[in-house]
């Protein structure tokens, strides 16, 4: 038996510094790992400005690489030349890193009529079924099959259809809309998801020469075309990101403001905070909060697009860590994205949870300790609780975090965080 040291990345926080001064935000990830895929319809180079230099679009290239696709990236530009694409199998390998890679289905079905794509991956948020994407996919003309732990699309001709989504669902409203804007005839998407990020893909898409109409409502239409070309296309900021910010500077914030945002996409977070207590100044493309002197409790529930998102309950559940009084968090959207709360109870927050509801008391001084980031988003909550936590703070497996946040350890050093990444060696124990 051998005993070896390895190195593990993480990231280390003292605590107690008020955050003060600017921050920029950086290009949507929920629009990016979908432009990406989208990219490969078109029959010319096309370029994608202010990409977040983050995993996920790393791997994004990589697997377009893996298919024949000509990619640079560098400064957030990327220029993505899909000519020489073949349709090759893509199996799990990178395909298991991000969930997202399921939007190749329907860019490769769109394109070639026939796909095989190893079984998303992601961060393990409980039961999110693609049958949403395949029920698109077979109205279309495509027979979809699970072979060895892989996806087969094959079509003979995709022709556009009716489709009803039993679910508003981001992801397959987005994939169906990628394999019917070159189907023959019309497709109708009803009950489709609004999200800012489905009108960004419809607005490149659009400039790529399809005809979409509607997205951003409920029903989008489109009529298929023969062919798509290249153009150039700038990204919407994160909203999710944004509202990471806000919820920073609403709990450890001494006066920040907030750069490249839509004020417009954050309303449902940035009511919820209003109604804590926080005082917000919204100007064109940028969020002002001034330090907060006392919080009050409040009761979220989590719903999609206008709603609150799922996506900033748990960086949100740190904040109400610090209200008077107990407030209620329902996540009507995943019933599994809690896992934060254990973590943060190791740090001396006072929460639980039952079922789909985390229940959180304070006002709860925060103490450092070393936490697990076991997801994106609980990563970015854990980072929140180490800013206002008193002590030094570790968290362990940050890969998840940097799935998601484009040069965050830079972003909340410009703020004043004493927040750093550090290499540290574990043992791991090997037989031989």
């Amino acid at each position: 038996m051998n005993v070896k040291n390895t190195g593990m990345d993480v990231y280390r926080i003292k605590g107690g510094k008020k955050l003060q001064g600017t921050i920029k935000v950086s290009g949507a990830k929920n629009s990016a790992v979908a432009l990406i895929p989208a990219s490969i319809l078109a029959d010319s180079p096309v370029t994608i400005e202010g990409l977040p230099e983050i995993s996920d679009v790393y791997t994004l290239q990589a697997l377009l690489e893996d298919v024949g696709g000509k990619v640079t990236f560098s400064d957030g530009e990327m220029v993505i030349d899909p000519t020489e694409i073949i349709s090759m199998p893509l199996p799990n390998g990178n395909v298991k890193k991000l969930r997202a890679s399921y939007y190749l289905m329907g860019a490769m079905l769109g394109r070639f009529k026939h796909a095989v794509i190893g079984l998303p991956g992601g961060c393990h948020l409980g039961p999110r079924p693609i049958d949403q994407h395949i029920k698109g996919f077979e109205a279309l003309g495509a027979k979809v099959t699970n072979e060895h732990g892989a996806i087969y699309l094959r079509a003979k001709e995709l022709r556009g259809a009716k489709i009803y989504l039993d679910v508003a669902s981001v992801g397959a409203t987005i994939n169906i809309m990628l394999a019917a804007v070159r189907a023959k005839g019309q497709t109708t998407i009803e009950n489709a998801a609004k999200e800012p990020e489905i009108i960004d893909v419809a607005t490149l898409l659009s400039n790529m020469g399809a005809n979409i109409k509607g997205a951003g409502t409920n029903v989008i239409r489109i009529e298929g075309v023969e062919k798509l070309h290249g153009t150039r296309h700038t990204i919407i900021p994160d909203r999710i990101e944004a509202g990471t910010f806000m919820i920073m500077a609403a709990a450890a914030g001494d006066g920040v403001t907030i750069e490249n945002v839509i004020p417009f996409h954050v309303e449902a977070l940035t009511a919820k905070l209003r109604e804590m207590g926080v005082d917000i100044i919204e100007k064109d493309e940028k969020i002002i909060i001034p330090k907060t002197e006392e919080l009050q409790s409040v009761d979220v529930k989590t719903l999609v697009y206008p709603g609150f998102p799922t996506d900033l309950q748990q960086p949100f559940s740190v904040l109400l860590t610090q209200t008077v009084g107990t407030s209620v968090i329902t996540d009507t959207v995943y019933s599994a994205r809690f896992k934060q709360i254990d973590e943060l109870c190791r740090m001396n927050a006072t929460g639980r949870v039952d079922g789909r509801t985390a229940i959180i008391s304070g006002p709860t001084p925060l103490q450092a300790a070393i936490v697990r980031a076991t997801d994106l988003r609980a990563g970015a909550a854990l980072v929140l609780a180490g800013l206002m936590a008193e002590g030094i703070t570790e968290v362990r497996e940050i890969q998840h975090i940097e799935r998601g946040y484009s040069s965050l350890i830079e972003k909340l050093q410009g703020l004043g965080a004493a927040i750093e990444k550090v290499t540290i060696q574990e043992e791991a124990i090997s037989k031989d």
